[in-house]
């Protein structure tokens, strides 16, 4: 098959940030797609931005992105590292020779130079496509893709890896049914979610608990104490908890946020101990608490987040093949387009109060925390 024409001759591609589902089928897509139908060169660059800074990269040939659609990770490896990171001395903080901003930046620019490519590809969450959209101000054509299972990318309707972590979080919750009714427990389960309570909404109401707490909403425990006593008066002597790690009660949200760290630090960190230590006190109730951690990010993708993974990756291949440079691909509607990366850069995408699904959950007798 003859190729088609593409103005991106030679192009490399990194996932940085969290590891989630989909992220290998996404490879998969951009690269076969840019390779097969465009004939474009594939320079893989290991372990996000960091891989960028140090030179370490290798070409992509077809044998090294066939057969990873179903693999959870990612087989380019991902960092944390942020090049615009600023540390408390103005520094990235880990001590090496490009501890600098400045360093770290020249560095990424020249590693793209001296690799020769016309584009880079971001796959990864709000910070991944954030550095992006500043690394493309400072005269890279980069496109991103997004990644997340929190769902919190401005721009897109969903992110792969999203779909994924509501499973096995709904997954999680229906086994701590029976655990809960067995022994007329209160358990409150923390998923992730920071900053916004998408995976904790969406699994929460999956898995039928009894409250959803997210941080879009601070609780108070006074709320879930008197929902819980109605439900034990009613005969239903178990009870779920789901709370998003970002979730907060209206005390802690009036603090700033130096107020609220020395609390986390007093209190314990983790949302799931802070609300299951809270409920047993103001109720008297046996209460547990479980934190799902990374085992939500990780395992195979969801038949789901391997299609979205798949469109976006493609979808980022034509954007290559036109020099359609400075975007992000996106699911917009029933449709998969792109958005300027300006769009997602530096914003959270937070759950609407009036959103259908919190409505949805109160319908059906959910507490939502006040």
């Amino acid at each position: 098959m003859a190729k088609v024409h593409s103005v991106t001759k030679r192009f490399g591609i990194l996932t940085a940030g969290g590891d989630c589902p989909g992220l290998n089928a996404a490879i998969r897509g951009v690269c076969r797609a840019a390779h097969d139908k465009y004939g474009m060169e594939i320079i893989g660059i290991a372990n996000g931005f960091r891989g960028l800074i140090h030179e370490d990269t290798k070409v992509l040939n077809p044998k090294d992105f066939s057969g990873i659609l179903t693999l959870g990770g990612t087989i380019l490896g991902s960092s944390r590292e942020k090049p615009f990171g600023v540390g408390a001395n103005g520094k990235n903080g880990n001590g090496d020779k490009y501890d600098d901003i400045t360093d770290k930046v020249s560095a990424i620019k020249e590693t793209y130079s001296k690799l020769k490519l016309d584009c880079l590809v971001v796959l990864g969450g709000n910070g991944t496509n954030t550095t992006g959209y500043k690394l493309s101000r400072e005269g890279l054509n980069i496109i991103g893709l997004p990644k997340t299972i929190d769902n919190d990318i401005f721009g897109t309707d969903r992110t792969f890896g999203f779909h994924s972590a509501v499973a096995i979080g709904t997954e999680a919750i229906d086994r701590l049914h029976s655990t809960a009714q067995s022994h007329n427990r209160v358990i409150v389960i923390e998923l992730m979610g920071h900053k916004a309570g998408w995976l904790g909404l969406y699994s929460g109401v999956a898995g039928g608990g009894d409250v959803i707490l997210i941080p879009e909403i601070p609780y108070d425990i006074s709320a879930i104490a008197r929902h819980l006593e109605k439900r034990a008066k009613n005969g239903k002597l178990f009870s779920i908890v789901v709370a998003a790690e970002g979730a907060m009660s209206v005390k802690e949200a009036e603090m700033d946020k130096k107020e609220r760290k020395k609390y986390y630090q007093e209190n314990g960190p983790s949302t799931a101990y802070r609300v299951a230590r809270e409920i047993q006190e103001e109720t008297g109730m046996e209460t547990r608490a479980t934190v799902l951690g990374y085992m939500q990010r990780g395992g195979i993708p969801s038949s789901s987040d391997r299609v979205l993974a798949t469109c976006l990756g493609t979808a980022a291949a034509d954007l290559l093949a036109k020099g359609n440079y400075g975007r992000m691909a996106a699911l917009l509607g029933d449709a998969i387009g792109s958005v300027d990366l300006s769009v997602p850069e530096g914003k959270v995408k937070n759950v609407p109060t009036d959103h259908y699904m919190i409505d949805s959950a109160r319908a059906v007798g959910t507490c939502m925390g006040v």
